[in-house]
């Protein structure tokens, strides 16, 4: 039988998904699992990282029990990015939780950090500035609880990974501890130019290199399945990469003059550059993705909080289906009654970078109710959209003439017709779901020879909605102005 079928597993932060393409991009089968995250503290965020690699399994398994037998030519991973997991070597087993990207438990190290001024060293090798955000901070955070971590570490008997690194480890049995350039330009020890690991660095974070995986391209095979309940063993794992970055790949963006937005818990907007571009507007460099010797960069701008804020008020009004039931309580009124919500349940990322600053609902009269704070936090996602595409311009110094969107929170109408007013820029909605995936299955079809070029997989058939700008210019003005003022109540504590 000829090999048919790309399989893609896509793990987030809220869920994880499998499914199966076909030669022409189209999607034969998915399956998804929930996940849970635990807030132990104030703004501390994880998960069970064996619970997250057992929502793989039983993804992947229903997604191949839909297929029936099919043949697999390869597997793509993506994956949430800047979680670090710890395990030990021989046992294969997590020693501590997955420290999840929006944790900030880090936040007392990073300031550390920028008073002992390092922050201009970090940014020109890694396009990075200090934020708890990033790999390096969780990863010297979980060694100094674990018993002798540091020293475990150093003697290799423990691996530090992001989450594509556990589960290509699990997948293949504990035979690859590596990773690819897209996560590992989120960690803060790769420079970026050179594209290792970079001694300095490591010294500086106190990150053993004995423990840290091996370095490879997005698209390259990083080795083979052991069979494990539906999986069969042998597939050639052919890529792996940050959600965000395979998204873009999967909106097929192989040049510059481009912008998407992926609308998860959090959202990250992300433009190709021909180099790495030393941001003046509270973006960071990173690798887009890599291919053989050919790496292509990006600018970009992660938000911590965008639809994971509609989650948190769908739980705080203690509704049945929080975040549905949100954008159904938004939708019956039609304005926010010049009600904000600053989602800064873990500080501001992009373009802000404000560790300190925390949530704050403004503008409330004796008028307002449930569904215009319901709005307001819907309409919290596109100002904060608004934030980093107006840096992103700055940076790049030309207009960006339209967005991009993928993700879950993108399949709201309002948000996206919103998103394009307050830009004043027309909004371009993927109609697939799962952007993410076909990107990280483009990137291993080409690793196996299943598709051929950058040019075969942009003539692939890609479905997308528009929305125009409707609203007039000074009400757009009017309305950000009333969330840039409610940005700086949050940040001044």
């Amino acid at each position: 039988m000829s090999a048919r079928y790309i399989l893609a597993i896509d793990q987030g932060t809220t869920n994880t998904k499998a499914m199966l393409l076909d030669r022409q991009g189209r999607i034969a089968a998915s399956a998804s699992r929930p996940l849970t995250i635990s807030f132990p503290q104030p703004a501390w965020v994880e998960q069970d990282a064996r619970e997250l690699w057992s929502s793989v399994c039983e993804a992947v398994d229903d997604c191949l029990a839909q297929a029936g037998e099919v043949d697999i030519a390869a597997l793509g991973v993506s994956n949430q990015r800047e979680s670090v997991v710890i395990w030990d070597r021989r046992s294969g087993e997590a020693v501590a939780p997955c420290v999840v990207w929006q944790c900030r438990r880090s936040a007392r190290f990073c300031a550390d950090l920028r008073q002992r001024g390092v922050e201009p060293l970090l940014r020109s090798r890694t396009g990075l500035g200090i934020d708890p955000l990033f790999s390096a901070g969780k990863a010297r955070w979980l060694l100094e609880h674990i018993p002798d971590g540091p020293a475990r570490a150093a003697a290799g008997d423990l691996c530090i990974g992001t989450v594509d690194s556990w589960v290509l480890w699990n997948l293949t049995g504990g035979a690859a501890h590596a990773c690819d350039l897209t996560n590992a330009s989120r960690t803060q020890l790769l420079n970026l130019r050179s594209q290792q690991w970079d001694a300095e660095l490591l010294a500086l974070f106190g990150i053993p290199g004995a423990s840290l995986p091996a370095l490879h391209p997005s698209s390259h095979i990083f080795g083979e399945t052991v069979a494990r309940g539906r999986l069969p063993g042998g597939i050639p794992i052919g890529a792996l990469a940050g959600d965000s970055h395979a998204a873009l790949f999967g909106h097929a963006i192989f040049a510059p003059g481009s912008v998407k937005a992926t609308y998860g818990t959090g959202t990250s907007l992300m433009t190709l550059t021909s180099e790495p571009v030393d941001s003046s507007g509270g973006l960071s460099s990173t690798i887009a993705w890599s291919r053989g010797s050919q790496t292509q960069y990006a600018l970009e701008g992660n938000i911590s909080v965008t639809g994971g804020a509609v989650q948190w008020l769908g739980e705080f009004l203690r509704l049945p289906h929080p975040a549905d039931d949100v954008a159904a309580l938004a939708a019956t009124v039609s304005d926010s009654a010049g009600v904000y919500l600053v989602p800064a349940f873990v500080g501001l990322g992009a373009p802000h970078w404000n560790d300190s600053a925390r949530g704050l609902l403004a503008g409330l009269t004796r008028g307002a109710t449930a569904a215009h704070a319901a709005r307001a936090t819907i309409e919290s996602i596109a100002y904060q959209v608004r934030d980093v595409f107006d840096a992103m311009e700055r940076d790049c110094g030309q207009h960006l003439p339209a967005l991009l969107a993928d993700g879950g929170a993108s399949r709201n109408d309002f948000l996206m017709q919103f998103q394009a007013d307050i830009l004043q820029r027309p909004v371009l909605r993927s109609n697939s779901l799962d952007v993410s995936a076909v990107g990280a299955a483009w990137l291993a079809g080409l690793a196996t020879g299943f598709w051929n070029s950058l040019e075969e997989l942009a003539a692939l058939p890609r479905s997308e909605q528009g929305f125009q700008p409707a609203m007039r210019a000074s009400e757009c003005r009017r309305l950000y102005a009333g969330w840039r003022v409610a940005v700086g109540r949050a940040m001044d504590r």
